[in-house]
């Protein structure tokens, strides 16, 4: 362990690179988090499956990619498919778990992600698959550090992601109409909000 530390001060372009690249990678596990802590937020359910919805968007991305779909079409069209998923299981299996016990939600998740997991290894395989952005990369220090131009771009993505979430939730009517359903879902009923469409939108936003 030690070791391993000594390394960074006696190369510190190596530690530049981890830097970089946990902050462009984090970003794409930050936005996850985001929409995961949207639905806990929302509906008090804890979606153990978030990471089998980011496997299978990299999936349906890398797939669209290989039949020659342009790549950021491809992001799109997967963003497209696992929204439709998101929606797909909460009116089927999401929305009997509203305002009981969060275990229950724990469970059916969990049963949700083995469910997934075992559908993408059977039809996609267990290998990793890699779509070339071919956008390339910048070196500096001689070669010592190495930016990925894609990665910049996913970078930007998230952050814009994000800021469009926080801004549709804090202006848009059905926004309001989320954070009225999450404050006070009996009073947001009675109000006229439907709310088995307002606790869908965050779970299936989430999902893609």
């Amino acid at each position: 362990m030690i070791a391993n530390l000594l390394i960074l001060f006696e190369a510190p372009a190596l530690g530049l690179q981890l830097l970089i690249d946990g902050i462009l990678i984090g970003a794409v596990f930050a936005l996850a988090a985001y929409g995961m802590a949207l639905v806990w937020g929302v509906t008090n359910i804890v979606n153990v499956c978030q990471g089998e919805f980011v496997m299978l968007g990299g999936f349906v991305a890398v797939l669209c990619i290989e039949q020659g779909v342009p790549p950021l079409l491809a992001v799109a069209i997967a963003a497209a498919a696992l929204y439709a998923l998101g929606w797909g299981l909460f009116q089927t299996v999401i929305v009997h778990l509203i305002g009981r016990d969060m275990f229950n939600s724990v469970l059916a998740t969990f049963g949700i992600a083995i469910i997934l997991q075992q559908l993408m290894a059977r039809t996609l395989g267990a290998a990793d698959r890699i779509a070339e952005s071919g956008l390339g990369s910048w070196f500096f220090f001689d070669g010592l550090v190495g930016v990925a131009k894609v990665k910049l771009l996913v970078f930007a993505a998230c952050i814009a992601l994000g800021t469009a979430l926080a801004f549709f939730l804090a202006r848009s009517r059905q926004g309001q109409a989320i954070r009225a359903t999450a404050q006070e879902p009996r009073a947001a009923a009675a109000l006229g909000i439907e709310t088995r469409e307002v606790y869908g939108l965050p779970y299936a936003l989430n999902a893609a």
